[in-house]
């Protein structure tokens, strides 16, 4: 699958930074609806791939970072939890853009992303994160502890150019100072991450922790470890 490498590059969200799913829980349970964790984690897992196939996938590229997106990805999780009540569904969008500005909702770190990226460097590979965001990635990934792990964050807020415009990949190339085709990107989009990583010549791996993406032309894993393990064996 992949030949010599010498990079892996992470998406942010939902890749080396989690949803915050108890913040969530229990932001819901105040609307009255009561939910664990859990729940709100699984249910991600299936809106993630409702939001690539409806929304980035059929009309071709879209913004990750508009409103109407944000919106559309937190309408999609509450129903996937059962949540249809439109007052509710209101209450909770308006939650989702005032909390916790401008890192926003996404400010756990994923229980394996220091392992994983420790994995990278004992590989002898540099790591680099590609994020769609507003311009806050940098300073989230400092204050949760994985800056030091990496050697350089490309925010499209920053930039100017999201993916999966391959230019934001051609950048991250540059900055490492390598070939297309010694890096690979793990994200959780296929449209977005995995579409746009080889649009720029990268390989790309999909994360699929729930194993709702079905059949794709790309290496599906469940989790970061897993990911890492498998361009590093196959190098």
């Amino acid at each position: 699958m992949i030949g010599p490498l010498r990079a892996v590059f992470f998406d942010a969200g939902n890749t080396l930074v989690q949803m915050n799913y108890a913040a969530i829980a229990e932001e819901l349970g105040r609307l009255g609806t009561r939910v664990a964790p859990a729940d709100v984690q699984r249910a991600e897992w299936r809106a993630r791939v409702r939001l690539d196939d409806e929304l980035f996938g059929r009309t071709g590229p879209a913004s990750t970072e508009t409103r109407s997106s944000a919106d559309r990805y937190v309408r999609y999780l509450l129903e996937e939890l059962g949540v249809r009540d439109e007052a509710t569904i209101a209450r909770a969008t308006e939650f989702r853009h005032a909390y916790n500005p401008p890192i926003g909702i996404f400010n756990v770190v994923d229980p394996q992303a220091r392992e994983a990226l420790e994995l990278v460097r004992r590989a002898g590979l540099r790591a680099g994160v590609i994020s769609n965001s507003n311009g806050s990635v940098r300073a989230s990934l400092q204050a949760l502890g994985l800056a030091p792990y990496l050697d350089f964050v490309l925010d499209s807020g920053e930039v100017g150019f999201e993916k999966p415009d391959p230019r934001i990949f051609e950048l991250a190339l540059a900055r490492a100072g390598i070939a297309a085709a010694e890096a690979v990107h793990v994200g959780d989009l296929y449209s977005i991450d995995v579409r746009g990583a080889r649009a720029g010549g990268l390989h790309a791996v999909l994360l699929d922790p729930g194993g709702h993406w079905g059949e794709r032309d790309c290496p599906r894993v469940p989790d970061l470890l897993s990911a890492i393990r498998l361009v590093t064996e196959r190098r």
